[in-house]
Parts: structure tokens; C-alpha cells; sequence
């Protein structure tokens, strides 16, 4: 099966002179379609630089991106912009406060000229109800939603574009930790309805066993460990690997059965 994103010998190196910083050393790694890779590694560790560069928002300085087996240039077209959707961190400073949900989950449908100009609204009102929220959403601002019901709205934006990879940068870390489950369980939901691959980017261990297929370690921008999710949690190869995985919380079997349990009622 062809890789839907490879990275080849990627290298992201910041500033000139004596004053260089390398971001990101030499990285290799594929993402297969349909799969959830968890990006993970403290801060500085080279997450948002490796996100930003399959985004486009800047070139590697070496090495190769590839998306579904063809090269992907810095240059990004309508259709690659399309493809490879992003999901940021604040649910509320993603969204334009001065335009209501509908325009903002439209915008990408006019941008990338996806349906006919009569048949965007539905498609927007469909793109809010996967995501479990009501059509007449459309008609709200973002300050009228809570955080977990903005970033659900985050999502339906991604999805109305006819995204194929998603990069989600720490999408549940401003949301407690019941609304968090909720949206955790909505990306996997959706994940394998539509065929999604993700690349979710995160600080937090805690939430990556329920979510990805993989994790990739990252630390001082170079990629230490990469694996299966249960390798990683069971026999994880490197120090900083036991490290970081000693740094998550412990919570019961029962705290995980009644979180799970909460996070099944309602609606954020």
C-alpha cells in the first residue's frame, strides 16, 4: 500500500550565520491512509516545526515530503490545500469572531470551489451534523458555543474540505478533561467512517493510547523512537521514551470506565 505522506530525510533549520537553530534533524517516517500517527515530545522538541512543514507553511531546508506517492511541493496547490487540513489548539482563536460558524466552515468550500455556490449551505449544515451538532448552528457566532462544541466545529471545517490528512496540534489540550474524551471519541468515530489519516500532534501521552496506531518520539527536533502505540506504552526502546511515559498520570480502572462512561452522555 502506498504511503499517503512520507517523509524522507527531512531537515528544517532555522537562521543564518552563527546563529542556527535545527528544528528538525534528518526525520524520516510514513503515514499509511487511514492511520493515526501521535507526533509526541516536550516542548521544543520539533512538533510544530515538522507540522507546519506538511502544511506548507514553509519549505524543509532538505529531504522530501510526499503525499499519496507524488512529491509535495512548498508551493501548495488548491487541491493539496484541500487535501491536508489542519485542527489548532484553541478552539476559539481559530475561528473568526466576527463571522458566525456557517461562514467559517463555508469559507473553505468557496476557496476550493467544492459543490455548486447553491449547494454549500447544505453541505456546511451536513459538515456540522457529523460532528454531532445541529444545523441551525450555522446562524451562531463562535463566542455563543462552549469550547468543546468550537472545536467540533474546528473539525467540520476540516472535514467540509474534503480533507484526507488531518493535522490535529494538540486539539484537546484546552478542553477539560470530560469534553476532551468526547472529541477524542468523536476523531475516532469519524476516523473510520470516512477513512481519515491523522497526524496528532501532542505534549500529552495521556492521550495518545486511545487514539493513534503509532507514536513517533520526538526530542531536540530528531525523531528517537517511532512504533506501535502498544510497543511504546509496553517496551519502549529509548530512555526518553520511559521517561515520558512515566511522566503520565496514573488513574484507576474504575476512573477510566466512569470517564468513558460520562463521556458517552450528551453533547459538548
Amino acid at each position: 500500500m502506498t504511503p499517503l505522506l512520507s517523509l524522507k530525510n527531512v531537515s528544517k533549520t532555522f537562521g543564518h550565520g552563527d546563529h542556527i537553530v535545527q528544528a528538525v534533524r534528518d526525520v524520516s517516517f510514513d503515514v499509511m491512509p487511514g492511520e493515526c500517527l501521535a507526533v509526541v515530545g516536550e516542548s521544543g522538541s520539533g512538533k510544530t516545526t515538522l507540522a507546519n512543514m506538511i502544511l506548507g507553511v514553509f519549505g524543509q531546508s532538505s529531504g522530501e515530503l510526499w503525499f499519496d506517492g507524488k512529491p509535495l511541493p512548498t508551493r501548495r496547490t488548491l487541491e493539496h490545500r484541500s487535501a491536508i487540513q489542519l485542527v489548532q489548539q484553541n478552539p476559539l482563536s481559530s475561528l473568526n469572531p466576527k463571522r458566525s460558524v456557517g461562514a467559517s466552515v463555508r469559507l473553505g468550500l468557496d476557496v476550493y470551489g467544492i459543490g455548486s455556490p447553491s449547494d454549500r449551505w447544505s453541505l456546511v449544515e451536513a459538515a456540522l451534523e457529523e460532528v454531532g451538532l445541529p444545523r441551525d448552528f450555522r446562524k451562531r457566532p463562535p463566542a455563543a458555543l462552549s469550547g468543546g462544541q468550537r472545536q467540533r466545529v474546528a473539525i467540520a471545517r476540516a472535514l467540509a474540505c474534503q480533507s484526507r490528512l488531518v493535522v490535529l496540534d494538540e486539539p484537546t489540550s484546552a478542553l477539560d478533561v470530560l469534553v476532551q474524551a468526547r472529541v477524542l471519541r468523536l476523531l475516532n468515530d469519524l476516523r473510520a467512517a470516512k477513512g481519515l489519516s491523522y497526524v496528532f500532534i501532542t505534549h500529552d501521552l495521556s492521550v495518545v493510547r486511545n487514539v493513534a496506531d503509532r507514536v513517533a518520539v520526538f526530542k531536540s527536533g530528531q525523531l528517537v523512537e517511532c512504533a506501535e502505540t502498544g510497543a511504546i506504552f509496553e517496551n519502549p526502546r529509548e530512555d526518553y521514551t520511559r521517561q515520558l511515559i512515566g511522566a503520565v498520570p496514573v488513574v484507576t480502572r474504575e476512573e477510566i470506565e466512569l470517564r468513558n462512561t460520562l463521556a458517552t452522555e450528551g453533547q459538548t
